[in-house]
């Protein structure tokens, strides 16, 4: 096999395949190359890529040719560099013989897309997880805590002493220990027993009647008489 011819040809076919990525590093003694690969959503902004070095050994197709990966972006916590490099040898091993570099930039290309919809599929997950969180939590808000005989015992102790009810109810026991007068007496039988006693001993009851004035002294009038009858006479006339 001619392998400088199968070299070259190569070279000039990847060339016009990845015309303006493809940049040819070195020409003496082989060939030494790179071409960008980009996942899917790179050129918006996000996504996954790198560069892929190719250096052709004397005996290649026959040989593996040598790969590096150089320039990685966004690969940091999402994708392991030395995992696609095992990919893309492994992929060699079995185009030896053939060359091969077209198929492993299609496979590191391919390689790429996996693991960057792997990442969003990830992501979309996490954000749906924590909607989902998000929205339970505002659930529970509304429903509240669920109630049970315990719970609702202890909140109404812990209610009454918000509100000062032991207090209030202390009070009102308080209160009422404080009879009336009208109760007293029906509960105390000895204040019937003094009224009992005053009227036993009425007649004991001694009266100055030097306090009175004489009754033949008063003088009575007519309208004194209980028998007075307005616009009558003190005598009969017929």
């Amino acid at each position: 096999m001619d392998y400088h011819y199968e070299q070259v040809s190569e070279v000039e076919a990847l060339d016009s395949i990845y015309y303006g990525d493809m940049q040819i590093l070195e020409t003496e003694p082989v060939h030494k190359f790179s071409i960008p690969i980009k996942s899917e959503g790179f050129d918006d902004g996000d996504g996954l890529a790198c560069q892929l070095v190719f250096t052709y050994t004397p005996k290649y197709p026959d040989d593996m040719v040598q790969i590096e990966i150089e320039n990685e972006e966004n690969f940091d916590n999402i994708v392991d560099k030395e995992e696609l490099l095992t990919h893309l040898i492994e992929q060699g091993k079995e185009n030896l013989g053939m060359v091969m570099v077209f198929t492993l930039v299609s496979a590191g290309q391919e390689w790429l897309n996996e693991k960057w919809d792997k990442v969003k599929k990830d992501r979309e997950e996490q954000i749906l997880a924590k909607q989902k969180a998000d929205e339970e939590a505002e659930l529970k808000r509304f429903e509240g805590t669920r109630v049970t005989v315990e719970s609702f015992l202890a909140w109404r102790k812990q209610f009454e002493i918000d509100m000062g009810i032991p207090a209030k109810r202390e009070r009102e026991a308080k209160d009422k220990n404080k009879l009336t007068g009208k109760e007293l007496f029906l509960r105390d039988t000895t204040l019937n027993e003094s009224d009992l006693k005053f009227l036993e001993d009425g007649d004991a009851v001694k009266v100055d009647e030097s306090l009175f004035q004489d009754l033949d002294d008063l003088d009575l009038t007519d309208e004194d008489d209980e028998d007075y009858v307005p616009g009558q006479s003190g005598s009969d006339s017929d």
